[in-house]
């Protein structure tokens, strides 16, 4: 597989379960209005975080497959569960032909700022050894509360208020008074991180500071190619979205969020 140029423009992918890769994929049209985007993400087979490891991986090898076909020049796993679980499996697939961009919860950044530290993750990545790794590496020393939020991307992917609302309200309780920093860490999360701060700021406290990985996998992604920041789009750029294999448009539950109004309106599916 070699890489296509299409003159100035560039071909990024983004996979993910369900619609948590809108952050990364909104902050890679920012930095590239230029750029045509693939997002490939898999509602037959989503949640994926109560899902074992194998079957992870498994799944994510088919969504990668699927963004693969339409040859980008570089694949962002825009998801933390299968960053945690699959991403060996899939660089050893597609690299070096395919670069391969994973998204990990912001633990390293969040320490720095010296804690206490909650980090919000799916049950599969809060149990995961490659999580406990990063805390062993990046915050020693920090107090940090590792906080499974059962239900939470999946009510985000469907923008079911209710129960987002009620996977907030838990996974708030779980978190310690005095948590000065919140690792998003699950994708989906960053879509709904107002309500996540207003659920954890305790009154009388310092701002909450909430550290996501959008940016970052998107800046990373343009590094990893050779790639800069542009200011000026292109015409028309593509918007390709792939359900599960099958392509379409993005759904109805997409546009509930802003980063997914920006896609269609900058370049809506086709």
């Amino acid at each position: 597989m070699r890489r296509i140029v299409y003159g100035d423009r560039v071909k990024i992918a983004l996979m993910d379960s369900g619609i948590g890769l809108l952050p990364a994929a909104a902050a890679v049209r920012q930095l590239r209005p230029d750029a045509d985007l693939v997002l490939s993400w898999d509602p037959d087979g989503m949640p994926w975080g109560p899902r074992t490891p194998e079957d992870i991986t498994v799944r994510s090898l088919a969504v990668a497959e699927a963004a693969a076909r339409h040859r980008p020049d570089v694949l962002i796993v825009a998801c933390n569960t299968a960053s945690v679980h699959s991403l060996l499996a899939l660089r050893a697939r597609f690299e070096p032909d395919l670069p391969i961009i994973g998204t990990v919860p912001a633990i390293k950044p969040a320490a720095a700022g010296g804690g206490p530290v909650a980090i919000w993750a799916t049950p599969a990545t809060t149990r995961s050894p490659y999580q406990r790794g990063l805390i062993r590496e990046f915050a020693d020393g920090v107090t940090v509360t590792e906080v499974p939020c059962p239900g939470l991307a999946d009510a985000v992917h469907h923008a079911d208020e209710s129960a987002i609302d009620a996977a907030i309200a838990a996974a708030a309780a779980l978190t310690p008074d005095d948590v000065t920093t919140v690792v998003l860490g699950c994708t989906n999360y960053e879509l709904v991180a107002q309500r996540i701060r207003a659920a954890v700021q305790k009154p009388g406290l310092p701002p909450l500071v909430l550290h996501g990985s959008a940016g970052a996998v998107a800046a990373q992604a343009l590094r990893r190619i050779g790639e800069r920041p542009v200011a000026e789009a292109a015409a028309d750029p593509a918007l390709t979205v792939i359900l599960s294999g099958r392509e379409g448009g993005l759904p109805a539950t997409a546009l509930t969020y802003a980063e997914g109004r920006l896609l269609h309106a900058v370049s809506p599916a086709r």
